[in-house]
């Protein structure tokens, strides 16, 4: 039997785990986790017929200033009180990997969990930056991706680099994109939710200000 490296062999599963679950990974600094992360963990679960999806609660995006983050702790919190759906699932293994990169956490999450089927979820919003993620193309071809569309960037998987770069890899059904061989994209159109973060937080300093 393969020894799993030292790093990754001690890591449990934030749910259950067996042979063809079909787990959907989302990541992020979810600062803070609102209705926006709930909507689009809800449409995968329903239109990929995912079992699970795993929140990644990220101990520092490299892209995001460090000013104005939450600690982890506070981040992780909040996320894990505001997901009750019971197929949605917090996890903070990304902090204790001590993985700085997505690219990394993944590598550990297919080595630890080689029986689940894995896609990874966005938000057509953050397809418009994927490109500046450290080794995004790795990404791609470690695991399908499912993009969400979210109001004011439906048009970005006409443009992205992500989008153009993987074209050939988009696939028509979305039912079946969790056992697809990366690369696979698939671009998935539901009623969308205009919450993000960045308004979470102008909310909360507006209210601060009164």
């Amino acid at each position: 039997m393969k020894r799993l490296p030292q790093s990754d062999a001690w890591i449990r599963p934030p749910g259950p785990m067996a042979a063809g679950l079909r787990i959907g990974l989302m990541g992020g600094s979810f600062n803070p986790a609102h209705g926006g992360h709930l909507h689009v963990s809800e449409v995968a679960l329903k239109r990929l017929g995912l079992d699970y999806v795993w929140w990644l609660v990220s101990p520092q995006n490299p892209l995001k200033p460090i000013a104005g983050m939450a600690p982890f702790s506070q981040r992780l919190a909040k996320a894990r009180a505001l997901a009750l759906h019971p197929r949605i699932r917090v996890t903070g293994i990304e902090a204790a990997l001590g993985a700085r990169y997505t690219v990394d956490t993944l590598k550990a999450l297919k080595r630890r969990f080689p029986q689940a089927c894995f896609v990874w979820l966005m938000g057509s919003d953050n397809l418009r930056s994927f490109s500046r993620w450290h080794r995004w193309a790795d990404i791609a071809a470690l695991l399908p991706i499912a993009v969400i569309l979210r109001p004011g960037s439906v048009l970005a998987p006409l443009y992205a680099a992500l989008a153009q770069r993987f074209a050939g890899a988009r696939r028509k059904s979305w039912t079946r994109i969790a056992h697809a061989t990366p690369p696979a994209l698939a671009i998935v159109d539901a009623p969308r939710n205009t919450l993000s973060s960045t308004v979470m937080r102008e909310i909360a300093a507006q209210r601060r200000s009164r």
